[in-house]
């Protein structure tokens, strides 16, 4: 994560290898992306691929090849399942995985990837940052836009029988191919589309809600993102079959978090951190979670992050009547209302919490050693504290 020592727009690395094929039609396209004398494991959650269609095309496109398949992966995908999909890959020899599915997927192919090579305890990879030397080559065929991961290199996994749900990084596991066809959306429940809009706003908000930094660019590409979201969520909520508006959809969510964004500008990812517990502890939908602690963080946080709040009420939300105070407020206003609009509740309250689980979330973000928090690092256990209570 960039500190705050110096402008980080003095210098900076951006690295994105991922080739993506976009456009409906295009998962017959990996034929040509994975080497034919592969031997592939081809991955996925509950089933929904086999109802949709994808599944018959990722296997006719596959005909040549060989194919094994590890099914079951949940959402926030769980350690206890991945060691047995470790296991067939090491026993079958498999050389390439194909994660079908969206960003829990992804996730838990990425993990796969570096967990078949690794050597020692797997939870190590997570919960102690243990150096990632060789990773399996991945491909995706993202069925749910909502995480980016399909474009970035990082993975979330979640340890069940402690209640952790950690992330790692690492160059090796970029995907070498995802494939984007927005049809294969279409028949998505309602909430996981109201979900991925609100994972994809949070996102860019944690790399754009922070302090000015002089990169025009960066700025005006996250608030590009906002606005496409704020007019595009809606369309396809309406119109699940609107081709157009769940296209953009998709690509928004994509760059949101393949890392293009946060080149060169502080990132923030406090919000993140805090949503992984309440995730890992209460079984609350990695999205919600989000909706819940952003705009009270906000409010928190108004006075160092008040620049970055005034540039987004006048550009993302139009907001320019009152002073410097009013106009905050009703940005942290609208970005509430936008999430409650998408059908996510933004209070504790309503999904059965109180504040008796604040210590919870505070002795977990403890025992992980997350804290400082935020793009200054300034954020405390106690501060955390203080955000969970305006939560409730």
């Amino acid at each position: 994560m960039i500190t705050i020592e110096g402008n980080p727009m003095d210098c900076f690395d951006f690295y994105n290898p991922v080739k993506v094929l976009f456009g409906k039609g295009k998962i017959a396209a990996i034929a040509n992306e994975i080497p034919t004398d592969a031997r592939v494991l081809m991955t996925y959650g509950g089933g929904s691929i086999k109802k949709n269609g994808v599944y018959e095309q990722v296997k006719a496109a596959l005909a040549k090849h060989t194919v094994l398949e590890f099914g079951g992966i949940t959402p926030n995908p769980e350690l206890e399942i991945l060691l047995d999909a470790v296991k067939l890959a090491r026993t079958e020899e498999i050389t390439y995985l194909l994660a079908i599915g969206g960003g829990s997927v992804i996730d838990a192919t990425k993990f796969i990837a570096v967990a078949v090579p690794f050597v020692g305890d797997l939870w190590d990879i997570l919960v102690a940052n243990a150096p990632l030397t060789a990773a399996l080559p991945l491909g995706t065929v993202l069925t749910l836009p909502a995480t980016g991961s399909e474009m970035n290199s990082y993975f979330v996994v979640t340890r069940r029988s402690s209640q952790e749900k950690l992330q790692s990084r690492s160059e090796l596991v970029f995907p070498r191919f995802s494939v984007l066809d927005p049809t294969v959306t279409f028949s998505l429940p309602r909430h996981q589309i109201s979900n991925g809009i609100v994972d994809s706003f949070t996102h860019t908000l944690e790399q754009y809600l922070t302090y000015p930094v002089n990169a025009a660019l960066q700025d005006r590409m996250a608030e590009s993102i906002l606005l496409t979201l704020i007019e595009e969520g809606p369309k396809t909520l309406a119109a699940p079959t609107d081709y157009d508006a769940r296209a953009n959809l998709m690509w928004c969510a994509t760059i949101a978090d393949n890392e293009l964004i946060g080149a060169g500008v502080p990132q923030d990812w406090s919000t993140h951190m805090i949503a992984h517990e309440l995730t890992a502890l209460y079984g609350l939908d990695h999205a919600v979670t989000l909706a819940i602690i952003m705009p009270s963080l906000l409010t928190y946080k108004r006075d160092t992050k008040g620049a970055k709040l005034l540039q987004f009420a006048r550009r993302v939300w139009g907001i320019t009547q009152g002073n410097d105070e009013q106009r905050i407020s009703q940005a942290i206003s609208a970005t509430r209302n936008f999430f409650e609009s998408l059908g996510l509740s933004t209070r504790l309250r309503d999904y059965g919490l109180d504040s008796s689980c604040i210590s919870e979330v505070i002795e977990s973000l403890d025992k992980h050693d997350l804290v400082p928090l935020g793009e200054r690092q300034d954020i405390t256990l106690e501060d955390v504290r203080q955000i969970l209570s305006l939560s409730i």
